[in-house]
């Protein structure tokens, strides 16, 4: 006997080439059967999906600062997580050494929503803001200590490309994050694009070569100085290198590091981005990002297809953290994580942390969330209507 039973949900999942009307089964946090056709009376509980309904392996946010409470910055995890169709949320080093002991004594015992953190390498990680202000704020003894105390919970070192950390540091700042992502065998992900816009734009072209294979580009999309394009807003030569190394490509949308104009010019290259993720925060919860699904709104107002789009958020992410053995994939006696989203056809108009405009005609809803096999259903939603995005021209057209 099943616990629970999803029943006639359009599942899409490009990592497995699972596609269409299947129903799937699951059993003590487990996926125990996909198939066409499964009989509820197989099952303790029943969820008869609504009509048009779209059934991911459940959303990876692969930037988010979910420190709530340590940071002025952190949003509760199951904000950003299990009430807004995302199961998994990568915190990208909102804690340093001195405080990454809220994460497993504070934050992970009180949320549903998975969380796999950073390290920051400067000790009190984003606490104060700016991060990095002396070279005290960087300790990489206590750095290694604490990647070390908490492996196996920690999944990376991050550092952030960002004034006035690279006039204290200069290029030792990065350095130094990746000796200690290398001493310890995980990830390194390195923020680009400067929003005080201060140092050498060219500076990219000297940090990309530092990347290996595994390591996460994020802010992919950053219209600030330091991003991937040169002057001339084409992609920089080291860009191509990184992306045949194995260097994962990350938008992280955020409050300031993302542009529809340079986003165009780079896919127009076709050096396209991996994974797309949030950088949800406080602040940016006021402005322009409130969920996972509104990034996949953007992107297929891009132009990308669902299957792209639910690769960039379920299957690339999870490899890019190491996690593709359990998470990013719909697979009989896998964790069961599974996102439920409706496809809604309308009128909205979108907008980037420029306040440029582009009109989407399909936005992507949160429906249920299953995480570890336990239900959740989401939040009423970020706006006063819902999850679905502002109304566009077209709507005030026929309404007034």
């Amino acid at each position: 006997m099943y616990d629970l039973l999803l029943k006639g949900g359009t599942v899409v999942d490009p990592s497995t080439g699972l596609s269409g009307v299947q129903d799937i089964a699951v059993e003590q946090g487990k996926i125990a059967r996909i198939e066409a056709q499964v009989a509820p009376q197989e099952s303790r509980r029943v969820i008869e999906l609504p009509p048009g309904s779209v059934v991911t392996p459940g959303l990876i946010d692969l930037h988010a600062h979910v420190f709530e409470g340590f940071t002025r910055l952190g949003v509760h995890p199951d904000q950003g997580g299990v009430y807004a169709g995302v199961t998994t949320i990568v915190d990208a080093g909102s804690a340093g050494s001195a405080t990454f002991g809220g994460f497993p004594n504070y934050i992970i015992p009180q949320c549903h929503t998975e969380i796999i953190p950073f390290l920051h390498i400067c000790q009190t990680g984003l606490s104060t803001i700016p991060d990095i202000i002396a070279e005290g704020s960087i300790d990489l003894d206590a750095t290694l200590r604490a990647a070390n105390r908490y492996k196996g919970l920690i999944c990376g070192i991050k550092a952030r490309m960002v004034s006035p950390a690279l006039e204290i540091f200069g290029m030792e700042m990065p350095r130094l994050a990746r000796r200690a992502a290398r001493e310890i065998g995980i990830k390194l992900m390195v923020h680009i694009g400067d929003t005080e816009k201060r140092y050498d734009p060219t500076v990219i072209r000297r940090l990309l070569p530092m990347l290996e294979s595994g390591d996460i580009l994020t802010h992919y999309f950053t219209a600030n100085p330091g991003g991937v394009l040169d002057g001339n807003g084409r992609l920089v030569p080291e860009a191509w290198e990184a992306a045949r190394t194995g260097v994962w490509f990350d938008t992280a949308h955020g409050q300031g590091n993302f542009s529809f104009d340079i986003g165009r010019r780079i896919i127009d290259q076709g050096l396209l981005p991996h994974c797309i993720s949030t950088d949800l925060t406080i602040p940016g919860r006021l402005r322009t990002v409130h969920s996972m699904t509104e990034m996949m709104t953007r992107f297929l107002g891009l132009g990308f297809s669902l299957q792209q789009v639910v690769t960039m958020c379920t299957a690339n992410p999870a490899k890019a953290i190491g996690a593709e053995a359990r998470l990013g994939s719909l697979i009989v006696g896998r964790q069961a994580d599974i996102s439920v989203l409706k496809i809604v056809e309308g009128e909205w108009t979108v907008y980037d942390v420029l306040g440029a405009s582009l009109s989407v005609q399909q936005a992507v809803v949160p429906v249920l969330t299953i995480k570890r096999g336990e239900l959740f259903r989401p939040e009423w939603g970020p706006r006063p209507w819902g999850w679905e995005p502002d109304p566009g021209p077209a709507h005030f057209r026929a309404c007034c």
